[in-house]
């Protein structure tokens, strides 16, 4: 099989035919990996593309990367649409990432795209397994890169088809169109957690296989999904408005799954009555409420307590939910 027909595979995997409504998007950031994936795309689907690529502000060699990419795309008749972000102070990798997910949306929706597609590979995904194992993750954590998800805030597919391809293979792919990739130099600074692991795993390849952990993080991601499922049907089954609370706002929760799934369905009712929480937090709010003691989280009160749910015919457990009340003014 020719690669881009393998492209073609994999990308028809995350994304049927049936389902395209616009172009794909590529993220390309001159770099061998995502250069890689505008050949792939290029071959597969030649008037189906259109490249964006980031200046995120950072350093002054990321205009002229922005600059080739725009050459590149313009001999191949790709419309290419360039993109200046500013950076914020904070975490510069994790900024970045945010900013350059949102560019994504709205450039997506400014520009009619049907998906936007990056060039996260199967060495990416055995790092942030390695990353996330190291930082004690759960399963969603573990889980790592998700082949397919959507941008945040909207709903236009973000794909990663080349997910079961290693960097090597990419890097062959531009060789062999006779071009030369941009070098991100931060990419060899250890300071990074993300290049430290790299390094780390290239010094153990004669007994730590990238791809084989990339395999496994797919594992979990497809034992992910399975527990998804499982999370929206506790949500439609045993979670009901709470005609007891104050202004008929809340939710009442017969809670009688495994804790993994219970957290996802807390982290619902949470959100839907206007809080945030992480799973973390979720968790340690089912810990007590399992322990029968109340928990706020997120401005949302929890109340344990025990009851008959008629609609199952059964005492069980059943919290309840509801906007945590405004705490008076001390005089």
């Amino acid at each position: 099989m020719q690669l881009s027909e393998r492209f073609a595979a994999d990308l028809a995997a995350l994304w049927p035919e049936e389902e395209r409504s616009g172009p794909l998007g590529l993220a390309v950031s001159g770099g061998p990996d995502s250069l890689a994936l505008m050949l792939l795309a290029h071959a597969a689907l030649p008037r189906g593309i259109a490249v964006a690529s980031i200046d995120h502000g950072l350093r002054p060699e990321a205009a002229g990367e922005v600059a080739l990419v725009e050459r590149l795309a313009g001999e191949r008749d790709i419309p290419f649409t360039p993109i200046a972000l500013r950076p914020e102070p904070g975490n510069l990798q994790a900024q970045a990432r945010r900013a350059r997910y949102a560019a994504l949306a709205d450039w997506a929706r400014s520009a009619g795209l049907g998906a936007v597609a990056t060039a996260h590979h199967a060495d990416d995904q055995a790092e942030t397994l390695l990353m996330r194992l190291g930082r004690g993750s759960g399963l969603a954590g573990l889980a790592g890169v998700r082949a397919r998800t959507a941008l945040e805030g909207s709903d236009v597919p973000l794909l990663r088809p080349l997910l079961g391809w290693r960097k090597a293979e990419l890097e062959g792919v531009v060789e062999e169109a006779g071009l030369v990739a941009v070098r991100d130099p931060s990419n060899a600074n250890r300071d990074f957690e993300r290049v430290a692991i790299r390094a780390r795993l290239a010094e153990a390849r004669d007994w730590l296989d990238p791809a084989q952990l990339a395999a496994s993080a797919a594992h979990i991601a497809e034992g992910w999904r399975a527990l998804e499922w499982y999370a929206e049907c506790d949500w439609a089954e045993m979670v009901m408005p709470d005609e007891e609370a104050p202004g008929g706002i809340g939710f009442a929760y017969c809670a009688n799954v495994p804790r993994v799934i219970a957290i996802e369905t807390i982290l619902r009712i949470i959100a839907e009555l206007g809080g945030h929480a992480t799973r973390a937090e979720a968790a340690r709010m089912w810990d007590r409420l399992w322990q029968g003691e109340n928990a706020s989280l997120g401005g949302v009160l929890a109340v344990p307590g025990v009851e008959r749910v008629e609609k199952v015919g059964v005492t069980m457990r059943v919290w309840r939910f509801r906007p945590e009340p405004a705490r008076g003014r001390a005089n």
